[in-house]
């Protein structure tokens, strides 16, 4: 306790989450190890550990399917401050693919193969994930995830202008998704990407996402 009677220690987050937390959850429902998680935040897993039964306690989940199957949504999101995309009860139809990855087997020597000899517009690098423009179609090389071989089958995403109401619309279709709709980037300029698994019969993966602009004004 403090002179005044309030305890000392950091204020409490206005969000549900901490901003350490939301990132270890968008991670887990991107279907991540606790190993690969630490690696990428550089952080012990311990500590993605710690974060993982923080939001569990402060979710009232049970494990961590649980948490990868949990719709939150950050409370300074643009998702939820903008208006939703598509009126409900609307018609989904899935837009043209927005992004195609590939897994490499040496990540240096495909930046300068798809770069170089390609020819290919880079957009940006953020550690080993190096994105392309294909005439509009994003492709994202990257090293393959720990467990899964060079070879594996190109991941499809599919651009869909409200990713909370296309997630419900493939659901009551029957597609079952690996995890909830989740924040994978927010850029300098506010744009927010989220994405969301699944698979064809076939055990292909597949993925819808959307740019979320932030709220003009």
């Amino acid at each position: 306790m403090n002179g005044n009677g309030s305890r000392r220690g950091r204020p409490r987050h206005p969000d549900v989450l901490t901003p350490a937390e939301w990132r270890t959850v968008d991670a887990v429902r991107h279907g991540m190890s606790t190993r690969h998680i630490a690696r990428l935040r550089g952080v012990s897993p311990d500590a993605v550990k710690f974060h993982v039964a923080n939001a569990l306690a402060k979710l009232g989940l049970a494990n961590r399917a649980e948490l990868r199957r949990w719709r939150g949504v950050p409370r300074d999101s643009s998702l939820r401050k903008g208006p939703a995309a598509m009126e409900p009860g609307a018609r989904l139809e899935l837009g043209p693919l927005g992004q195609i990855s590939r897994h490499v087997r040496d990540f240096d020597a495909a930046v300068g193969w798809y770069g170089r000899t390609l020819g290919l517009e880079h957009l940006y690098t953020f550690g080993q994930l190096a994105f392309y423009d294909c005439g509009g179609v994003r492709l994202m090389i990257s090293p393959p995830e720990s467990g899964a071989e060079p070879g594996t089958p190109s991941l499809l995403y599919f651009r869909v202008p409200d990713i909370q109401h296309a997630y419900d619309e493939l659901t009551a279709r029957g597609v079952v998704f690996s995890g909830a709709p989740h924040l994978i980037h927010r850029h300098a300029n506010g744009v927010e990407e989220w994405m969301a698994f699944f698979e064809d019969p076939d055990g292909n993966p597949l993925a819808i996402m959307s740019q979320v602009q932030p709220p003009q004004g």
